[in-house]
């Protein structure tokens, strides 16, 4: 057979076996979620506290643990930045957001931050009780009811440095009127630990969110 009597040549390939396609699957997952980690902890780092040129209708500040009948320590460092704010008349009413912590504690987060706070001489005129929210997603939703049912408009939200970025997200979402931050650096929590949890939290309300946009999650 001469070489015009040949077949066509077929050229193959040479496949990639199933396990090399996985590890690379894993190998760019491992990398985006490196990536993504490392955005989300740049982010984090650079929260700050707003620049509060004139007064604001309310101080939102957002509940942490409670031990026993008193607020923990952590607690107590936001209730101490929300004092400072309020002697500074940054604003005068205060909602404090946190509901029952522990099923045998005597109080909610809510009522242990109002005790304290009237400890420290604020009214209790001028401090306003949510005592449902389990989450920071539903602080600031059942603040922003609170907020619509008495024709307050601007708020102040007090929290630790580390968990303002995902707060002014969420009160974004929640369609805020421009929300403010007041932050505080916190002396008593353990950073190595409440940062990383913090950029799972975080990721966990961006698909969150999403959903809630998809209308595939009640709110």
């Amino acid at each position: 057979m001469n070489r015009y009597e040949q077949g066509p040549v077929v050229v193959t390939g040479k496949r990639r076996s199933p396990v090399k396609r996985v590890l690379t699957a894993i190998t760019v997952l491992v990398i985006a979620g490196l990536l993504w980690c490392g955005y989300v902890w740049w982010k984090m780092d650079h929260a700050a506290s707003s620049a509060l040129n004139e007064p604001r209708d309310v101080g939102i500040v957002l509940g942490a643990s409670m031990w026993g009948d008193a607020p923990s320590p952590g607690l107590k460092e936001r209730l101490d930045e929300a004092l400072i704010l309020y002697k500074e008349k940054k604003f005068g009413v205060m909602i404090v957001s946190g509901g029952l912590d522990k099923p045998g504690n005597k109080y909610t987060e809510a009522e242990g931050m109002r005790n304290y706070l009237v400890q420290q001489g604020v009214p209790e005129s001028a401090i306003i009780l949510e005592n449902k929210a389990r989450s920071t997603y539903e602080n600031l939703l059942f603040s922003k009811q609170i907020m619509k049912d008495r024709g307050f408009k601007s708020a102040v939200i007090v929290t630790h440095q580390y968990h303002g970025m995902r707060s002014k997200d969420i009160a974004d979402f929640l369609n805020y009127d421009d929300p403010k931050l007041g932050l505080t650096e916190s002396k008593t929590l353990q950073m190595k630990y409440h940062k990383p949890r913090e950029v799972l939290a975080y990721t966990k309300w961006k698909l969150d969110e999403f959903l809630l946009w998809l209308g595939w999650k009640k709110a």
